[in-house]
């Protein structure tokens, strides 16, 4: 079991991760959506640690297989955009509105010349 966690824990990025657990991907979706597929990948784990097998490493290994498949898959279907995983995109659609007020407010003062 500790060899499975310290494996899993050196792990860092998508393709790491995806290659550990044997999940066949398109380097494609990869390239866009690794940080997505990584947190959903975690939203998962949280949402099902409670059901999780904890002494059998065989099934702790299927078990964050077939999460990473799901989160994988969430964006071989989908978008970022769509699936709306960080905050920024649940924020107005993605979108921010910035007055003209804003921008000018925030902007240096210039010395009168």
């Amino acid at each position: 079991m500790e060899d499975f966690l310290t494996r899993l824990k050196a792990l860092s990025s998508a393709e790491d991760f995806l290659h550990f657990f044997g999940v066949p991907f398109d380097p494609a979706v990869v390239n866009v959506s690794r940080l997505h597929i990584l947190k959903r990948f975690f939203q998962y784990l949280r949402q099902q640690s409670a059901d999780m097998p904890q002494h059998d490493e065989v099934a702790m290994f299927t078990a964050y297989r077939s999460l990473l498949v799901q989160a994988y898959s969430d964006f071989v279907r989908s978008t970022p955009a769509q699936e709306k995983v960080f905050k920024v995109f649940q924020d107005v659609g993605g979108r921010q509105h910035v007055s003209i007020d804003n921008l000018k407010a925030s902007l240096p003062q210039r010395a009168a010349a």
